[in-house]
């Protein structure tokens, strides 16, 4: 039986490296969430239902590679350690298609159809080879309740720097509006720039976070089953990991809430665009609001010291509900504020309420799963970390996934035009479009708040099992 980690707390500077790879999953996340469907349908041209296929597909290929990766990663032996050989491998297919992505070729929906399916799949793959390992060593650093919660947060703090910081730049730098084009955001020449800066930013990351990771790699778990990683023994730990109710809640939470969350980026676009009418520097002001709101998620999460991380995290799904939907509804009824300037202040509020309870949820939800490891590893006897967090990155990288398919879905069941003129759609097309997005929201954070309610793990609870895992 393996000992399990560790209780000790780790070095600051450590806790930085481990997380600065993680801002290229937040860029990555930022590209898809927010500009892919708009770059793709309104730019390029492709109708809003065949970018939403070309993810889903791509999702499907997530959906089998995403375990197989984290299932090798458990089972992986070299003198580079079990996880950051898959971390060095993932730097330049993730920097390359994240480039290619953005630069499609002239010619027919389907040669553009199979040039963003191919590129979507290298992206997500590439990014699944160091996310995956990176997530597993969470378990790995440390057992520490609270710790988990800390190296989580720095996680979780470069996600954000990532996601918002990029969205900033975007918009402020490479996405600049034009006599032709007054929306930035629909500035065809932008996007070359903005992709070339993300992925020489994704590069670099990745490679420093691996490198400056490596020195830990002798304090790190060996795998010492004698089972070799076929295919049985990954159903075998897929089954175990999807029939049992402490796992499944808190995966069927991040699930429901991801959707709702990459739901609410990328037809969260189309809204400031289309309902609200800001161009590019508006939506540069509320970016950069979001700065705030990942301050208030690093201090709100503290409240899991006290609260628990299950109730913690079930407070700001509630919260993230009411901001999601509430502006809208009252904006349908003209309840809003009618000067630009306060609307745009009412809407800047609102994200920094999203961004905190999206990124704290992150990082409870996270450091939630490395407790879920540990009572694994004492059910079972098996070390499954990245098997584990195979299922936390999939159902990440569904926050912007399935937000551009539900988005194509909706967009094309109500015959919204592509490359439309920003204030040449009916209002009835766009007072559909909110409402769509009003309840479908609604309805995915209420399942992920029900979901989260049967999760069982307490400080308490977490602490026996390290003790009997101690006691074999």
């Amino acid at each position: 039986m393996p000992l399990s980690p560790a209780q000790g707390k780790l070095p600051v500077r450590t806790k930085l490296a481990y997380g600065l790879g993680t801002l290229a999953f937040g860029i990555k996340d930022q590209g898809f969430s927010t500009f892919l469907m708009l770059y793709y349908n309104q730019i390029v041209g492709l109708p809003a239902a065949w970018v939403g296929a070309a993810i889903l597909v791509a999702m499907i290929v997530d959906a089998v590679a995403d375990p197989l990766i984290g299932h090798f990663s458990d089972h992986c032996r070299s003198r580079w350690g079990r996880r950051h050989p898959f971390m060095y491998a993932s730097a330049i297919p993730l920097a390359a298609g994240y480039f290619l992505l953005w630069v499609p070729p002239h010619g027919s929906h389907e040669l553009q159809f199979i040039y963003l399916l191919v590129t979507s799949i290298v992206v997500r793959v590439a990014i699944s080879f160091y996310e995956i390992p990176s997530s597993a060593l969470i378990a790995e650093f440390t057992s520490d309740y609270d710790e988990r919660t800390s190296i989580s947060t720095y996680r979780a703090l470069f996600y954000a720097v990532g996601n918002v910081g990029m969205a900033v730049l975007a918009l402020k730098v490479f996405m600049r509006a034009t006599p032709d084009q007054p929306l930035g955001q629909l500035n065809a020449a932008g996007y070359t720039g903005y992709a070339a800066a993300s992925a020489v930013l994704m590069f670099l990351c990745v490679l420093i976070s691996a490198r400056a990771t490596h020195s830990r790699i002798p304090t790190l778990h060996l795998n010492h089953e004698v089972e070799r990683p076929g295919l049985m023994e990954l159903l075998r730990g897929l089954r175990v990991i999807l029939f049992d109710r402490t796992c499944i809640s808190v995966l069927l939470c991040i699930l429901f809430f991801g959707i709702a969350g990459g739901f609410a980026t990328t037809l969260g676009v189309y809204v400031s665009t289309y309902f609200w009418h800001l161009n590019s520097a508006d939506l540069s002001v509320i970016s950069g609001a979001m700065a705030f709101g990942v301050i208030l998620a690093l201090v709100v999460v503290q409240l899991s010291k006290k609260l628990g991380k299950k109730q913690t995290a079930l407070g700001l799904y509630w919260i993230a509900l009411l901001a999601a939907t509430i502006p809208l509804v009252l904006g349908l009824m003209q309840e809003m504020p009618a000067g630009h300037g306060a609307l745009l202040t009412v809407l800047a509020l609102r994200e920094v309420l999203m961004i905190m309870c999206v990124l704290a949820a992150i990082i409870l939800a996270t450091s939630m799963v490395a407790d879920v490891a540990d009572y694994f590893l004492l059910k079972t006897g098996k070390q499954m970390e990245g098997l584990m967090f195979s299922g936390l990155i999939m159902i990440s990288k569904m926050v912007s996934g399935m937000g551009v398919f539900l988005s194509g879905l909706v967009l094309s069941s109500i015959n919204f035009p592509d490359k439309a003129v920003a204030n040449a759609v009916t209002p009835g097309v766009v007072h559909q479009l909110v409402w769509v997005y009003v309840l479908i929201m609604g309805g995915l954070c209420a399942l992920a708040i029900l979901s989260l309610s049967f999760y069982p793990i307490t400080r308490a609870s977490h602490q026996r099992i390290l003790w009997e895992l101690q006691a074999r």
